[in-house]
């Protein structure tokens, strides 16, 4: 937690309507996470975008694939479909640039300066088609002086965290740069205990093999002001990323309970997936132009982004041969070969502070992979213990191509002194396109993909989106408003079933009318700010995702989900010295429809964990499959509720040093994983906290502090792999010391 000012809680201000404005004088419900803030939930190497879960009220971060592939929830809205392909309701904007694919999502954030949690539908004004909100970063930019920043920490398992930026002009009054680097490593830490023979020579037993990363990536600005009225921002980006995917603990969780307090979480027992290897390489750029005209401004913004890389990991978690009865495997590779994605937007906008304010615009989005899925039977040098030998055909290439068009305006107007009414709207097509280039054969090359199945699939969607909202400035320390919004996510396709000789499922757009009303204050002379936002939507024909019997996902709408909650956020400064802060969501979510069932947990036939919804029995591709009935369930990753809470204490030393203490810590309400409901599949009360002291100089030119995250060195159930019982863990307690420093 950031030092606060010398009196009073300070202005925050954002962007969430495209201008600068006083958070308490916006009538959306926003979230906002300094920079500082930020640097230090991920002192200890944390993933920049899985450490905001839980931070900002409504928002919940999870990853089963690794730091490449982190999936996002607003107020119980997300997917849960590991694909790399999928679709999410959350988008995520960096620096103006809308950043679409699950991979380019990942990008970590770094030099950056503050973040912004936009609740709720926001096609109007920002990026594509959003049903759940938007998550808005916004780095430091290039400016006429020479300042920058650094953040350096080292702590458990040799974990290194560098975040730094400069800057400053290269041309007086002409051209300015800026220059940020975010560099993270972890050694390995997990071992992998099995003892026994590789079908495809992953090296075992071994001390140290997985769980380690390095994160490299750099960020280079240029800003041109040839005069008052036209600027031009030039940025470009890239990382280099090599980890470690995400380790499934098999057999953790036991029938019947959803403790996990039997596995260590320091080691694992795989006998394939060469220790889950992950690495990709990403590059982008940007240019944004803005001329004032006065009565107008126009601003354009060309973007590109490419990667390409890959996952591989073991999947079912576990050695087969530790488990009795018919062994059981489980080993794949999702791999971009090539990502291309360009992005277009014209924006014209009033110049702000005016009793009437307006902003139109377009945008055009067009992101073109070729993606490449392996199963085991690739990765085999020998034969397993069922016979099961190598088999090079084992893999198929899917080519994905999604375009999508969009115009969108908005409209302000104060009515008097106090009531402004804002309406705005979207009209956008996505497109969508999956082709099967090549299929999975057997070992002898013979091709099994069924004759029926689709090798080329299209889905096409027109739909409005729309916001309507009042605000209230009751007093100058009070505002209330209200909003109704609508949104609409695209079709979406799921190619990767074609590696099990499976036809493509498909699912149809979703629509969600969401509405929302809040207040907003400063109290006790500014010292306090307290904002409360109730909030209602329903998702008619919500695109869910489920498992088949090869634990691949299923895309399939339910006919509707409903949900209602609370999201309030208080800062408190009751003595000079001491600061704290308090965030809490409380969601009740539920899918209805009784004609809808999934797939539940199987392996060999047997239903291994407890399903507590009703079931039916049904013959799926040739053998018979439990499905339960989802109707009334909440949806998966949405917690019932999140407390966060932040303190701070200060003490001065003289000449305007100081010493501190802070802490954060999280509480996480009742979360199920899955569609259906079981007793294993489940948290309830998960606790993380974090601290730091340490020593301010004068002006904040630097401190020096240690800390700790996960202090507690908790051991939390984050994500499950249902077959195999498998448990996905939090991340472990890291101790170390923070050096940071500023100058300008």
């Amino acid at each position: 937690m950031a030092a606060t000012p010398e009196d009073g809680v300070g202005d925050i201000v954002v962007t969430a309507e495209r201008r600068s404005e006083n958070l308490q004088k916006v009538p959306v419900s926003v979230g906002v996470v300094a920079g500082d803030q930020l640097r230090d939930y991920t002192s200890g190497g944390d993933d920049t975008l899985l450490s905001l879960s839980g931070r900002v009220p409504g928002l919940y971060v999870e990853t089963t694939t690794g730091r490449i592939f982190p999936r996002f929830y607003i107020r119980g809205l997300g997917n849960i479909d590991f694909y790399l392909g999928a679709s999410q309701p959350v988008s995520i904007i960096q620096d103006d640039v809308v950043l679409e694919h699950v991979v380019l999502k990942s990008n970590p954030v770094y030099d950056v300066q503050q973040v912004e949690v936009l609740r709720g539908p926001q096609g109007s004004l920002f990026g594509r088609n959003t049903t759940a909100g938007i998550i808005k970063f916004d780095t430091y930019k290039p400016t006429q002086t020479f300042q920058g920043r650094a953040t350096m920490s080292v702590g458990t398992n040799y974990t290194t965290n560098l975040d730094t930026g400069f800057g400053g002009p290269l041309i007086d009054g002409l051209l300015a740069f800026r220059l940020s680097t975010l560099v993270q490593h972890r050694a390995n830490f997990v071992d992998n205990r099995f003892n026994g023979v590789s079908a495809d020579n992953t090296a075992t037993p071994r001390k140290n093999a997985m769980g380690g990363f390095d994160d490299r990536n750099v960020r280079g600005q240029l800003l041109f002001t040839p005069g008052e009225k036209f600027s031009v921002d030039l940025s470009g980006h890239a990382r280099w990323y090599d980890g470690t995917s995400t380790l499934f603990h098999r057999g953790a969780l036991r029938k019947g309970s959803n403790s996990v307090e039997n596995e260590p979480r320091g080691s694992v027992s795989l006998d394939e997936g060469n220790d889950n290897p992950q690495s990709y390489n990403t590059y982008g750029g940007s240019a944004r132009a803005s001329y004032d005209f006065g009565p107008a401004v126009l601003t354009s913004i060309t973007a590109y982004e490419t990667t390409s890389g890959f996952s591989r990991g073991d999947t079912d978690g576990g050695a087969a041969a530790n488990f009795p009865g018919r062994p059981s495997y489980g080993q794949s590779q999702g791999q971009i070969r090539d990502l291309d994605q360009w992005t277009q937007e014209v924006r014209l906008a009033s110049p702000g502070g005016d009793r009437f304010n307006w902003q139109v615009g377009g945008m055009y989005f067009e992101s073109r992979d070729i993606t490449d899925f392996y199963q085991r039977g690739y990765f085999l040098v020998r034969p397993d213990l069922n016979g099961v030998g190598p088999n090079p055909n084992n893999w198929v290439r899917l080519h994905d191509v999604n375009t999508s068009w969009a115009g969108f305006g908005q409209l302000s107007y104060k009515l008097d002194d106090r009531l402004t009414l804002t309406a705005g709207g979207r009209i956008t097509e996505d497109k969508k396109r999956t082709q099967l280039l090549k299929t999975s054969a057997t070992a002898a090359g013979v091709n099994q993909y069924p004759a029926s199945g689709r090798r080329d699939v299209t889905l096409k969607d027109t739909q409005p989106s729309w916001d309507v909202s009042v605000l209230y400035e009751a007093s100058p320390d009070v505002s209330l408003y209200s909003r109704v919004a609508r949104g609409f996510r695209g079709p979406t396709i799921q190619g990767r079933s074609a590696v099990f000789n499976s036809d493509f499922t498909t699912a149809d757009s979703e629509t969600i009318l969401s509405w929302e009303t809040g207040i907003k204050t400063r109290l006790l002379d500014n010292t306090l700010t307290l904002n409360g936002t109730i909030f209602g939507y329903r998702v008619s024909d919500i695109q869910l995702n489920g498992n088949d019997a090869n634990g691949n996902g299923v895309l399939f709408n339910a006919d509707k989900a409903d949900a209602y909650g609370f999201e309030g956020e208080a800062n408190w400064r009751p003595v000079r010295n001491l600061s704290l802060g308090l965030g809490l969501s409380l969601l009740h979510s539920e899918i209805k429809d009784t004609r809808v069932y999934a797939q539940v947990c199987a392996l060999n036939g047997v239903v291994v964990c407890t399903v507590e919804d009703p079931t039916i029995t049904r013959t799926i591709f040739g053998s018979p499959a439990v499905l339960a009935q989802i109707n009334g369930n909440p949806l998966p990753n949405a917690p019932e509720y999140n407390v966060d809470i932040t303190a701070r204490y200060d003490q001065p030393v003289g000449n305007g040093a100081r010493v501190f203490i802070a802490g954060d810590f999280n509480i996480q309400g009742y979360t199920q994983f899955v569609l259906y409901k079981t007793r294993e599949f489940t948290a309830n009360g998960n606790f993380e906290g974090g601290l730091k002291v340490g020593y301010a100089a004068p002006d904040d030119s630097w401190e020096l502090a240690a800390f700790a995250r996960n202090i507690t060195n908790e051991k939390n159930l984050k994500g499950v792999i249902e077959n195999y019982m498998a448990a996905v863990f939090n991340e472990p307690r890291v101790i170390g010391v923070q050096l940071s420093g500023k100058f300008r």
